[in-house]
């Protein structure tokens, strides 16, 4: 799971109450307040940053969708790059969680695999086209920082395609053809998906036909991973 940002939220000196150190009941609220304009901070950055572009949208643009000051913006995030990683942590979470749900409900199996890729064109890219852009299109080249972030998401789901490759191939009784071939095909697959998304989303604006080409493309890499596996059963 993708960490919270330190800022979230901010925590100030809370009283406790009873032998057992629970907060108190305005302690409580105002946690779940802090709570609520973090999470609404980063929802007007999301769309502001999908909308006008991540250079467009300023902090007292975003301020004012989440309808506070400049200055409480400041209190839970130290800047717009603070801003944009901690969108780029918690949708690249959700990225891998409807992968990884999708793929668990088939079992270690290739059938788990097309399904994971269905879900990742039509859960995810067509009911969230703004999380979509920043992470495609708004995260892209904004400094050294973001960057390291991208590349730790990245990462991270493509150990989670890689294991879930070799999930299958031991739990199918087969080996791959090399010791490359389940990185390379992690590899392949996400820039694959990636580049088709962006591709039919944002620069022939075809979202609405997302389904049937994402599901080509789908079908398009299991025949490769296919071609990747021995006949063998493993030894």
């Amino acid at each position: 799971m993708a960490e919270k940002n330190k800022a979230n939220p901010k925590k100030d000196g809370t009283k406790k109450s009873g032998s057992d150190g629970d907060l108190s009941r305005s302690a409580l609220r105002r946690q779940r307040e802090r709570e609520h304009r973090y999470q609404s901070i980063l929802a007007s950055a999301e769309i502001l940053f999908a909308k006008e572009g991540y250079h467009k949208a300023s902090m007292e643009k975003i301020a004012d969708m989440s309808e506070m000051s400049v200055g409480a913006l400041y209190f839970y995030f130290k800047n717009k790059e603070d801003l944009l990683i901690q969108l780029i942590e918690e949708i690249g979470y959700m990225v891998r969680s409807v992968l990884g749900s999708a793929f668990k409900r088939y079992g270690s199996t290739l059938e788990g695999f097309k399904q994971a890729g269905y879900a990742f064109f039509e859960e995810f890219c067509m009911n969230h086209p703004e999380k979509v852009a920043i992470l495609l299109r708004e995260s892209v080249g904004n400094g050294p920082e973001v960057e390291k972030h991208r590349k730790e998401m990245s990462d991270k789901l493509t150990g989670d395609v890689k294991e879930a490759l070799i999930r299958v191939s031991e739990t199918q009784g087969i080996r791959f053809k090399s010791k490359f071939a389940a990185e390379v095909i992690s590899v392949s697959i996400l820039g694959i998906y990636e580049r088709v998304a962006y591709h039919y989303m944002f620069w022939q604006g075809m979202s609405d036909d997302l389904k049937p080409i994402g599901r080509d493309a789908v079908d398009f890499i299991l025949g490769g991973i296919e071609n990747l596996f021995t006949e063998n059963a493993c030894t």
